[in-house]
């Protein structure tokens, strides 16, 4: 019987190589954004969507557009193209539609926390450890809150994404200064 030989490949990837300004500018940037949300939550948040309901609405067009350069996956062009033009539109023509689409948001968020936390909580039945069926728990039950009161959690939302952002954007300048340092870092964003 031959003996197998078993072959190791080594998956290499490359290093991603930026700028350690354009480290900086992202943090900079993210931070500012966090701060609008915490303190300004409304009318930052509306801005946002309504950013999104031109780039839903430019999509859309350029789907279409593009149907007549090729014609391949037609269908999911013309659907996708139709949805964006009618989502940007939606959002610049009804003067709540950005609490709306939040709205929508927190419900997909809602679904998606109960399937993720069913996921870990099955992970945890099979060894996963009592860590990981403690977070199952609390994903589910996140899940279900935000599913019972989609309003409560859009309003709360903005807060979330604010802090969130804050910290991503320090976690970012400090990455880029230490880039600029020359200390070995991985790019955070």
């Amino acid at each position: 019987m031959e003996d197998a030989a078993t072959e190791y490949s080594v998956v290499e990837y490359e290093v991603l190589s930026v700028p350690w300004w354009l480290v900086v500018l992202e943090g900079i940037i993210t931070v500012v954004i966090g701060l609008f949300l915490l303190f300004s939550p409304v009318s930052t948040t509306i801005t946002l969507v309504q950013i999104l309901g031109i780039f839903w609405f430019l999509g859309g067009v350029i789907s279409i557009i593009s149907l007549l350069v090729d014609r391949e996956n037609m269908g999911w062009k013309l659907l996708s193209g139709v949805i964006g033009i009618l989502i940007g539109v939606m959002v610049f023509v009804y003067p709540y539609s950005p609490f709306v689409i939040l709205a929508l948001f927190v419900i997909i968020l809602g679904i998606w926390s109960i399937i993720y936390g069913a996921v870990r909580f099955v992970w945890a039945l099979k060894g996963g450890g009592l860590g990981t069926a403690i977070l199952g728990i609390l994903t589910i039950f996140l899940g279900v809150l935000l599913l019972v009161n989609p309003l409560a959690g859009a309003v709360v939302l903005p807060w979330i994404y604010g802090i969130l952002l804050v910290i991503g954007g320090i976690a970012a300048l400090i990455g880029g200064f230490r880039m600029k340092s020359g200390k070995k870092t991985s790019y955070p964003g």
